[in-house]
């Protein structure tokens, strides 16, 4: 390809809203171009790359087993309905009706639609196990879309679903999926780290992602100094800082020792500082006390307290009741903080946060900050931490009042006990019990264990052996194509521009005639139909530019070959090129006679080190 019949718009300034590399170098490359606030358009030399990354992962999901089909972007709303996710996926989905009326959406994932699909055609347990995946646009209106393609309004996801029949089989799928995606992500030559995570609005029990070290990653990542346990910190566990009783028995045994609770006027003390300057001793001896409102709730509160008062209603045929509104306290020790994604999760609640002012005072009788775990009559929920804790001080539900020597099991007894803690850096790793650290990162790839998840609300059945009726099993397993290429960038550049790894470069020659004309046009046309010939990507710069832009952009561009052509080189005893790899500072001469058979053996060289 020449220069000049390509569309390649560089820039030499950065645009005001690109504050991270990858945005940066893909606009200043002229790769993309905004239409909208998340909205972005790939041009020539940026849609080479993405078809490149796109193409890795269908080869790794088609070696896998995987078999691709194309469904429709857009989905009708009554099968969101059917899943239950319609009402509770809130703004992010993008709502629609077509000029019958008929609701519908532009998806954002795509469960609904391949169930749909498969529980029409799905009879015999012979067809199972079954993957199907598909390469298509998605959409999410997010409510601060940022860093060009890394997280945008629409982008391009690669989404497989697993049936099985059994959970063995299910974890066959799920670790062949795991396998392609680390392929896949070696394959682009990015360094990914595999974490334990939380499974959001998809839902299942078990899921990982396969995440980037990011400055500017949305997640942050907890990891073990000593072994290889991560995890995202949303689903990050610890060990005990104290060991906890057995039981509530035990718990009542150790606390025997303790003096009975009393409670203790404290005059404008509301806050854990304050709490310790007044009983002079330290934050990890208080029970710190948060009221949360919980929306859609599925967990059974019937034996909570207040349970039997709360109404149910279903969101959908043959989905679990819910609660859609219930107000729950969280009793953690004083000095860690309430992960509220753990809690979500605990009560299979589609979200949580903190109650009002106006509802604490309603439901506690007190002011902020003297809400406490006994004698309130909303399900207690107590992470595991308060079980190790007597002799402790808990607000005292009325204005200006605490308890001292609280203990648990002897003076509360909490609805559920329960993990709801916020794990950070420096505390110890549950499985080898070193010092844990934390980096951020950002997500690439998704796998999910979704189970019986979709499956039993939209009727999938398929017949067993036996003639019975049966529900598969089903996984989810998704990788951002855009967000992909962009982490390629984010690990590969330097201050001059792109520096590609030869699997998803655009192009893997570019060839630099000093001027494009006389002998140097003829050397030029040769090695580029000499390269083409064996299968080499080839961009040949013909512009009437000075040689300095034309470097300049090839460094930008960062395509990994760059072969100079000047008449100094034509005109040594043995006409010479100049070659140098992208990201090296050494330059060596060639033959002109030779050199696309060193380049070839290069380029083929570096594609078989990434593909491994």
């Amino acid at each position: 390809m020449h220069f000049t019949k390509t569309f390649i718009p560089t820039l030499r300034e950065v645009p005001a809203d690109a504050v991270i590399a990858s945005h940066r170098l893909m606009f200043r490359a002229g790769m993309i171009r905004k239409l909208a606030n998340g909205l972005f358009a790939y041009l020539p030399l940026g849609l080479r790359s993405f078809r490149k990354v796109e193409q890795i992962i269908r080869d790794e999901q088609n070696a896998a087993g995987a078999l691709e089909i194309k469904p429709p972007v857009l989905c009708p709303g009554d099968l969101w309905k059917e899943s239950g996710r319609w009402d509770m996926m809130g703004d992010t989905l993008l709502r629609l009706k077509n000029r019958t009326g008929m609701e519908m959406i532009v998806s954002p994932t795509a469960e609904e639609s391949f169930i749909a699909l498969v529980r029409d055609e799905l009879f015999s347990y012979r067809q199972l196990p079954l993957i199907l995946y598909q390469i298509n646009t998605k959409y999410r209106d997010e409510l601060r879309p940022r860093y060009g393609v890394m997280r945008g309004r629409e982008f391009v996801m690669k989404d497989a679903y697993s049936f099985d029949a059994d959970a063995e089989s299910l974890d066959k799928s799920y670790r062949a999926m795991g396998k392609a995606y680390r392929r896949t992500f070696n394959r682009c030559g990015l360094t990914t780290i595999i974490v334990k995570a939380d499974s959001g609005a998809i839902g299942g029990d078990f899921s990982e992602e396969f995440m980037v070290e990011s400055s500017i990653g949305d997640n942050s990542l907890i990891l073990c100094k000593a072994c290889d346990y991560a995890a995202n910190v949303e689903r990050a566990l610890c060990k005990p800082d104290f060991e906890a009783p057995a039981s509530i028995e035990e718990a009542v045994k150790h606390a025997a020792a303790v003096p009975s609770i009393e409670k203790f006027e404290t005059p404008n003390v509301k806050t854990i500082d304050d709490l310790c300057a007044f009983f002079k001793t330290d934050d990890s001896k208080f029970i710190k006390t948060l009221i949360y409102k919980a929306v859609n709730v599925e967990l059974d509160l019937s034996q909570a307290p207040g349970g039997k008062n709360l109404l149910k209603r279903k969101i959908a045929a043959d989905l679990p009741e819910v609660y859609p509104e219930v107000f729950v306290a969280v009793a953690i020790r004083g000095n860690i903080e309430v992960n509220e994604v753990k809690l979500t999760s605990l009560l299979k609640a589609s979200e949580v946060a903190l109650a009002d002012e106006k509802d604490v005072v309603r439901l506690t009788h007190a002011p902020l900050g003297f809400a406490g775990p006994i004698g309130l009559d909303i399900p207690v929920i107590a992470d595991t931490t308060v079980t190790a804790m007597t002799d402790a001080v808990c607000g005292a539900l009325a204005a200006d009042m605490h308890y001292a020597h609280a203990c648990y099991g002897r003076d509360f007894t909490p609805w559920l006990v329960a993990d709801v803690r916020v794990v950070k850096a420096g505390n110890t790793c549950s499985k080898c019990g070193d010092e844990l650290y934390e980096k951020k990162g950002n997500e690439l790839g998704h796998i999910f264990k979704l189970d019986y998840k979709y499956s039993k609300p939209m009727n999938l059945h398929y017949s067993d052996e036996n003639g019975k009726r049966q529900i598969p099993l089903m996984g989810c397993y998704g990788i951002g194509v855009d967000r992909t290429l962009a982490s390629v960038i984010e690990e590969y550049n330097d201050d001059k521009g792109i520096v590609w790894p030869m699997s998803v470069a655009p192009y893997q020659v570019i060839i630099i005639p000093v001027v494009y004309e006389g002998a140097l046009k003829q050397a030029a046309d040769r090695l580029e139909a000499q390269l083409e010939a064996q299968g080499i990507e080839v961009l040949l710069d013909d512009r009437a530019e000075r040689v300095g832009v034309k470097f300049n952009d090839a460094d930008l561009i960062g395509i990994p070959y760059r072969v100079v052509i000047s008449e100094k080189g034509l005109a040594e005893t043995t006409p010479s090129v100049e070659v140098k790899r992208r990201g090296k500072d050494d330059v060596t001469l060639y033959p002109v006679d030779t050199v696309a058979t060193v380049l070839v053996d290069k380029v083929k060289e570096e594609l078989a080190a990434l593909n491994g």
